[in-house]
């Protein structure tokens, strides 16, 4: 089985899939290791933690492709990689999908802003017109080779039309051969389930700790609503700089690292974790 069977598998199975948002080698091995069966590509997160960027169009889809494909090569489970708005137009986003599916990954998040987009969660957004977004969904269906591949259509149309402008781009882009809708920017309850009720596919939501996200909501309640996938883009980046920081304000003022105690991983776990176990036992096998 493909890792875009895998994933679609995922999507339409009963029970919700969560896809931690990863940025690196590190943060994918370790989503992995804590027993999440797939992972999402954080765009806002790779353009931040590789290229010191925002969220804002800066991150060609070349460089970021590469970085999905480093990630991918680190874990075993499916990556969900983030493909912003297809780089351009529809020719572009035919491109894009090609070069994320060839990195291996599982499946590609595609929203319908305009350029320069900016993360869901933050004001000032402006969207496609209608025609123009469905037409880049029905390139990128038409681009990918494996027909399990994903496509993660996201409308932040929510912000922007209300609910009845997510739930009639939702159908719109399944009508282009989308996998999934990813209704961006949800904050309630009711919100969700006017989406799930009236979008006649998988629906994708996120959360996002500080966003608009309603946060009360835990992953089984977002099941029994009918969500097919919770992504979460910022946990770990958050989690990760809150830590670092803390870390970095303890050496300062203890004058050493002796305090940090439960802020690290143990030395030996952060070296197993990216292989050198297996790098000793290869050097055991040909360098004896």
């Amino acid at each position: 089985m493909t890792s875009a069977s895998l994933l679609n598998r995922l999507i339409h199975a009963p029970e919700i899939v969560v896809m931690p948002g990863v940025f690196d080698a590190f943060s994918a091995k370790l989503a992995e290791q804590a027993g999440f069966p797939a992972v999402q590509c954080s765009g806002a997160a790779i353009s931040g933690v590789h290229f010191g960027r925002p969220d804002y169009s800066m991150i060609s889809m070349e460089e970021m492709a590469a970085c999905t494909a480093r990630i991918v090569r680190s874990v075993t489970v499916p990556v969900m990689a983030d493909g912003d708005n297809g780089f351009g137009n529809a020719v572009s986003t035919h491109y894009t999908v090609q070069a994320f599916e060839a990195a291996g990954a599982a499946g590609i998040n595609l929203e319908d802003q305009i350029t320069p987009k900016r993360c869901g969660h933050l004001d000032g957004k402006h969207i496609l017109d209608i025609h123009e977004a469905t037409a880049k969904i029905q390139a990128a269906a038409e681009a990918r080779r494996d027909p399990d591949f994903v496509i993660n259509a996201r409308t932040d149309a929510l912000a922007v039309e209300g609910i009845d402008g997510a739930v009639r781009r939702g159908n719109a882009y399944l009508a282009a051969g989308a996998t999934m809708i990813f209704v961006e920017g949800v904050t309630s309850r009711d919100e969700i389930s006017q989406a799930v009720s009236q979008i006649n596919g998988p629906v994708a939501v996120n959360v996002i700790e500080g966003g608009k996200s309603p946060h009360h909501l835990t992953f089984g309640e977002l099941q029994n609503l009918g969500v097919a996938r919770v992504s979460l883009p910022a946990a770990l980046l958050l989690s990760a700089l809150a830590g670092m920081r803390t870390a970095l304000d303890r050496i300062r003022a203890d004058d050493g690292t002796a305090g940090l105690g439960e802020l690290l991983l143990p030395f030996r776990e952060a070296h197993d974790l990216i292989g050198m176990r297996d790098i000793e036992d290869l050097e055991k096998r040909y360098l004896a």
